[in-house]
């Protein structure tokens, strides 16, 4: 017992040395897009996040996307939206690991239902990750850049997939880990992350769950429905309805970099994902125009 009370604490000590010697004590803001030397040298190389402001006030999509320049241009385009009765797609409930029902609708009545134009007792959220923006939506394209230059140059090579996520304040992506290198572009509104960096990947406790996925019924309500096929999946056990923190679109990521949360304002920046923290520091919010970059592990 003595000796599993010392791992214990030596690992609380790592990770409290991890933040003493290399990790901010809030993600750092760039007033500019960096060079893609520095880039990668300041942030990638070291697996940080930061906040990038000015990184993409040219981009079209920042005067033009409101809900009647989208209905206009895409409005009757089908896309795939996930529902869910409470916002937390891809989350643990209880004892199992529900996915989101997948609907297909137009784009113009998933506005009505985020404007509240039309009732439902669902929450709606587009965020597919197979680069649903270059698949689904090719018509707004053009208002943003396929590519963050100083990014591919960085990286030496282009995305794998440049996704477009659109929901309500109460839709929220669970605690997760990403493979890949992020950039997270807030074009309207604004998102809450929370990073975790990997040296406290100790301190996250880690179940197999049941996969199930969400249905709705004729009544408007929710039930979660066992994929009897697929085996159990392993994911952090985060209780998806606490703690009371503010929720506007909390991301909680345990990617593979270091850092704390991000602050929230309403300018253009950019974000890397990153991973977990004992008590977790300060909460970012990614506002309007504001780039954040985040790292996969």
């Amino acid at each position: 017992m003595a000796e599993i009370d010392a791992v214990k604490q030596y690992l609380k000590d790592f990770a409290q040395e991890a933040r003493d010697l290399y990790l901010n004590e809030a993600v750092p803001y760039l007033e500019y897009a960096p060079s893609p030397l520095e880039f990668y040298r300041e942030w990638i190389g070291p697996n940080k996040p930061c906040i990038i402001r000015n990184a993409f006030s040219h981009w079209p999509a920042l005067s033009k996307w409101n809900p009647a320049y989208l209905r206009e241009a895409v409005g009757s385009k089908v896309i795939s939206v996930a529902v869910t009765p409470n916002g937390y797609a891809d989350a643990v409930n209880g004892d199992r690991f529900v996915m989101p029902e997948e609907r297909k609708m137009t784009f113009s009545s998933l506005l009505d239902v985020i404007e509240g134009k039309v009732e439902s007792k669902g929450v709606f959220y587009v965020q597919k990750q197979c680069s649903n923006l270059m698949e689904e939506l090719p018509e707004l394209t053009g208002d943003v850049e396929p590519h963050i230059p100083w990014m591919s140059e960085a990286l030496g090579k282009l995305p794998d997939a440049v996704n477009f996520w659109l929901g309500e304040a109460r839709a929220v992506t669970s605690m997760h880990k990403d493979h890949y290198e992020n950039l997270y572009c807030v074009i309207s509104g604004e998102k809450h992350f929370i990073l975790l960096p990997p040296s406290d990947r100790p301190f996250i406790p880690y179940e197999l769950y049941q996969p199930a996925v969400y249905r709705q019924r004729e009544d408007g309500g929710f039930d979660v429905v066992d994929e009897a096929e697929s085996e159990k999946v392993s994911t952090g056990t985060m209780d998806p309805f606490g703690p009371s923190e503010p929720r506007s679109g909390v991301l909680p990521c345990l990617p593979a970099g270091t850092a704390p949360p991000l602050h929230r304002e309403s300018r253009r920046d950019a974000l890397p994902s990153l991973p977990l923290v004992p008590p977790c520091p300060a909460v970012p919010r990614l506002h309007r125009s504001e780039l954040l970059v985040r790292h996969g592990v």
